[in-house]
């Protein structure tokens, strides 16, 4: 799975990557800082089985801190967009291709409006044009794909009587997409071979809303003008999720320094130094507003987006149903996450194929239950899987 960081220049996509990733990467107000995405590995959030099941676990694959786990996902941090990149205007195409590696993105928008169209320093952007300006420069790049070779296509399909469905995936199985997902958006706008830019578009705008879904980060809440913009967009029918990611950044630095006690996503942190005034009053306007916003709003995001938008639940597949535990007697060891639907049999071919060729049987540890391979798998389960030799 890759979460795709995307939006305008300046908006705060770095400095996010880098808060949700710890991975250093060159912040700044120039333009085009980001050049090569970045690509780094953040973390989900939910709540270990451990407590539960009153046994202390040995994470070998994810992290477990007081009683929560935090399970790896990759992010990449793709470089910012202006307007007309689909004509190859910024660094034009090469960061729209980009974004069709991910399975899901973040579109980091600068709520404050401090940064005009091209991310330029200004004051009184109104950061809802570069929501509908992001999601344009998308489905036209997307068009010139569908169109390149349309023509010819729409000949073929004359003469070959192929399934129109089968033709556009072709065409455009680069981007990522799902033939389920190119059958549904065709079947629910109806275009055909003589259809105008105007109902591609509409064909596209579907599809890209199926294979790409996309969640609104309304970043830098952290200054003061920032809050007057939510309230107006959210009151226009946009979902925002509003965050601080240099709030976010200056709290992981800090706890990983030593100096404070902080969990991702957490509504507040522990002072573990004592600190001149400066330092101080930085922390305590963070904490004012996580007080005031109930965290720095990053790792929600995160968990939005895998859980939520992505429909995925976590897993934990053991060998000793007894003791929670693999074969080195490592409690509660790996935390998968899996799509939500998936069976048991699905969860043997995650762990290994030859398990999965093999599967005998599974055993829901947390009842001694044996499940068959049909099982639907819910979040938080402990599966032990019998395989034949």
């Amino acid at each position: 799975m890759l979460i795709g960081l995307v939006g305008k220049p300046n908006s705060g996509k770095s400095t996010l990557f880098s808060a949700a990733t710890l991975v250093d990467v060159e912040i700044s107000n120039r333009i085009f800082t980001t050049i090569e995405p970045n690509k780094g590995v953040t973390y989900v959030r939910v709540p270990c089985p451990c407590k539960q099941l009153n046994v202390r676990c040995n994470a070998q694959n994810s992290k477990c801190i007081d009683g929560m786990r935090f399970v790896p996902v990759k992010m990449i941090d793709i470089a910012g967009l202006v307007p007309d990149a689909h004509k190859g205007k910024g660094l034009g195409n090469q960061f729209l291709s980009d974004i069709m590696e991910a399975n899901a993105l973040v579109h980091v928008i600068d709520i404050s409006g401090s940064t005009d169209e091209n991310g330029n320093p200004c004051s009184g952007h109104d950061p809802k044009d570069d929501i509908k300006f992001l999601e344009e420069e998308i489905d036209y790049w997307i068009l010139g794909i569908l169109k390149r070779n349309f023509q010819s296509l729409s000949k073929r399909i004359e003469t070959t009587k192929e399934k129109l469905s089968d033709v556009v995936y072709k065409q455009l199985s680069g981007l990522g997409v799902k033939l389920q997902e190119v059958e549904d958006a065709l079947n629910e706008t109806g275009i055909a071979t003589q259809s105008d830019n105007y109902e591609l578009l509409k064909f596209i705008k579907l599809l890209r809303e199926k294979s790409k879904p996309i969640i609104l980060a309304a970043n830098k809440i952290d200054i003061p003008v920032s809050e007057k913009n939510v309230e107006r967009l959210t009151d226009l029918g946009f979902n925002l999720f509003p965050c601080s990611a240099v709030s976010e950044l200056a709290l992981r630095r800090a706890a990983e320094k030593g100096i404070i006690r902080y969990t991702p996503g957490a509504a507040d942190f522990e002072l573990l130094e004592k600190l001149d005034e400066r330092r101080l009053a930085a922390l305590n306007f963070i904490r004012d507003l996580m007080k005031k916003h109930g965290s720095t709003g990053v790792q929600e995001i995160i968990d939005t987006i895998v859980f939520k938008i992505l429909d995925m639940i976590v897993v934990y597949p053991v060998e000793n149903e007894h003791k929670f535990s693999d074969k080195k007697d490592n409690v509660l060891p790996h935390a998968l996450l899996m799509k939500r639907g998936a069976t048991a049999l699905d969860l043997a071919f995650r762990v290994h194929e030859d398990i999965g060729k093999k599967f005998v049987a599974a055993i829901d540890a947390r009842t001694g239950r044996n499940v068959s391979a049909s099982y639907q798998l819910k979040n938080g389960d402990v599966i032990s899987i019998r395989a034949g030799r």
